[in-house]
């Protein structure tokens, strides 16, 4: 995890640590970045304790547990290793720091927030996903 090395307001040490537990949507897909950086992206998705969702569906009101889907970037090989091994519907666990990324698009410098993960490891193996 990531501690910063200055202190925040109040001498409290800035601290950035990301604890998921959720079930993978997919295998993690290896890609090649143009620096020559080879990284493993995955999506991690995660119920939300304690909420529900209402849809209506052909009249009918439909709860569902709403779902954040993260995104996560496995670095290391050791996290890269473990992100490939994982099946859609898999348990996983993932910990690591929360990073803004920017990078180039079409329409000019963008940015998004993924997880950077230190570790990752499956906890359960799972029924595939719905897409």
């Amino acid at each position: 995890m990531s501690r910063g090395g200055g202190d925040e307001p109040g001498g409290a040490p800035a601290l950035n640590e990301v604890a998921l537990r959720g079930r993978a949507s997919a295998p993690g897909e290896e890609r090649t970045l143009p620096s020559g950086d080879v990284i493993v992206t995955l999506r991690v998705i995660v119920s939300r304790e304690g909420a529900a969702a209402r849809r209506a569906t052909g009249g009918a009101e439909v709860r569902r547990a709403p779902v954040d889907t993260i995104d996560v970037v496995c670095w290391t090989a050791r996290t890269r290793r473990a992100a490939l091994r994982l099946a859609a519907g898999d348990g996983v666990e993932v910990g690591g720091a929360l990073r803004r990324r920017f990078y180039g698009g079409p329409a000019g410098r963008q940015s998004r927030y993924e997880v950077e993960a230190a570790s990752v490891r499956r906890v359960a193996r799972g029924a595939p996903v719905a897409s």
